[in-house]
């Protein structure tokens, strides 16, 4: 057979390879890929043709940054080009291009090509077992008639707000999205959403059901909802009908409070932000798309790890310590070790308990300031921070943190976790004991080097919103008093608000 060719993994093969493949090509099983970032991985180019079908091998030209990917059937590969010439699909925030490949299957070279076949069987495992009933391939079931066009849809983990928008961003890739109502029940927020056409809710089903919308949270599931048609009555941020503008807000319920709304937009914007690596693992608004068909949405086993240490650098050198550095990433995080670099004292490792955390951490501190400096925070190549050996000094620069008692996420669904904000000019205080007065208060943050803007109890005087300002002052605030002994045993909590007083 001609048209197969064999190929080596390494991509060093005969000069047909120079990407000479016709975007109106004749359609093919194997489809070419181009203008792939540079550190893209196997796992992500195989997770853009999974929703489509099984994928059965790919070669990665690393450096051509190209790839061919090769699937089961010429139908698969046919619905996968025709969906993402619609939607225009991006793997780190960069847009590739997709088309058919001149060759009609791939040979590899199975000992260069091992590691890619590891991460077809990994991921292959894992559709294994999401798979409805053996035996039925997705291409089989998405035939069989869809019982509704109204999805319920529940989400665990939600470690991260979830809004009526982002549902409708996600969902809006499989068809018109006509209606959303979203509500909790049993402590789980869940909600129904409505398509125009019963086959629009089985394709979202299909590429949706058990994906993550964040890396390593807020996982979807979904099935048909018995209800076949929806009744909304109000346009809020709980439910909307896309198809009636004119519905009254319904102020009997008031929607989601304007600051909360401020928060989310711009919680959302801040995980849109190109190049920082966000807890969206949807790179960035438009590309919500791919993504979320392309279930590069988390894929369980084979990027859950993620790289749990980060690099610190531009640190102010005479200031910091591994106290600080704890008590500022412990914010998105549980710190485990932090070690401040012999040879260069204006950089630092810190070890989060996590991949999560750590993105967490890089995508809310890098580029804020800290006594004084703006620090840079990048993903390091080191897999754990050494402790140094015992017995041997090294002036306090190394310290373990792993059985601190100030962990703030240690209990799992701990209320902490839906409490991760950027840093802002504005504090949330916790634990304040009755004896302590706003003017105490006012006197303590004031002597952190910075202005208190203004000050608000809680109505049960435990809690309270106190605003620096600036952010850098705040930051400065929370490295200082987090955690500071307010008397009666009362050691004082503080993070940063998604509130302004």
């Amino acid at each position: 057979n001609m048209s197969s060719m064999v190929v080596t993994a390494n991509g060093n093969d005969n000069k047909k390879f120079k990407g000479d493949d016709k975007m109106d090509g004749v359609p093919s099983r194997v489809l070419h890929i181009r203008k792939l970032p540079g550190e893209v991985t196997e796992t992500e180019v195989i997770a853009l043709g999974l929703p489509f079908g099984k994928v059965t091998n790919i070669l990665m030209l690393k450096g051509k940054n190209q790839a061919f990917l090769e699937l089961a059937t010429e139908e698969a590969a046919i619905t996968m080009v025709n969906y993402y010439s619609a939607v225009t699909p991006h793997l780190r925030n960069q847009p590739i291009y997709i088309q058919y490949s001149n060759h009609k299957e791939l040979k590899t070279d199975n000992t260069l090509n091992q590691r890619a076949q590891a991460v077809l069987q990994a991921v292959t495992a894992v559709q294994a077992t999401n798979a409805p009933i053996s035996g039925t391939t997705v291409s089989e079931s998405a035939v069989t008639p869809a019982q509704s066009p109204v999805l319920r849809i529940i989400i665990d983990n939600m470690y991260y707000p979830v809004t009526l928008d982002v549902l409708h961003q996600i969902f809006s890739k499989f068809g018109a999205v006509l209606k959303i109502i979203t509500f909790t029940k049993n402590n789980q927020f869940q909600a129904l959403l409505q398509y125009g056409d019963p086959v629009n809710a089985q394709q979202a089903k299909l590429a949706l059901d058990g994906q993550n919308i964040y890396n390593a949270c807020c996982t979807l599931r979904i099935d048909f909802s018995k209800l076949v048609n929806l009744n909304v009555k109000y346009n809020n941020d709980k439910s909307r009908d896309y198809t009636r503008p004119d519905l009254p807000s319904g102020d009997g319920q008031p929607a989601l409070d304007p600051a909360i709304a401020a928060a989310f937009a711009k919680e959302t914007s801040l995980l849109a932000v190109p190049g920082a690596l966000s807890p969206l693992a949807i790179p960035n608004a438009a590309a919500a798309a791919a993504a979320a068909a392309a279930g590069r949405v988390g894929m369980p086993g084979v990027s859950a790890g993620g790289n749990t240490v980060l690099l610190v650098s531009n640190l102010n050198e005479e200031m910091v310590t591994p106290q600080s550095l704890f008590t500022l990433f412990g914010v998105y995080g549980d710190v485990q070790r932090v070690k401040i670099l012999y040879n260069k004292k204006d950089s630092a490792l810190i070890q989060m308990a996590d991949g999560n955390q750590s993105q967490l951490a890089m995508s809310h501190l890098n580029g804020q300031k800290m006594y004084g400096k703006i620090i840079r925070v990048t993903l390091s190549k080191h897999q754990t921070v050494q402790l140094p050996r015992e017995g041997l000094d090294d002036q306090g620069l190394t310290k373990d943190f792993g059985n601190s008692p100030l962990h703030r996420f240690k209990k799992p669904g701990s209320k902490n976790f839906q409490n991760i904000f950027p840093p802002s000019a504005t504090l949330h205080l916790s634990n304040i004991p009755p004896s302590v007065a706003e003017e105490d208060l006012r006197t303590l943050f004031a002597n952190t080097g910075g202005t208190v803007k203004a000050f608000k109890f809680f109505q049960d005087h435990k809690m309270a919103l106190l605003q620096m300002s600036t952010v850098e002052e705040a930051i400065q605030a929370l490295i200082d008093l987090h955690n500071y002994n307010l008397g009666e045993n009362h050691h004082l909590r503080v993070s940063f608000s998604k509130s302004t007083i």
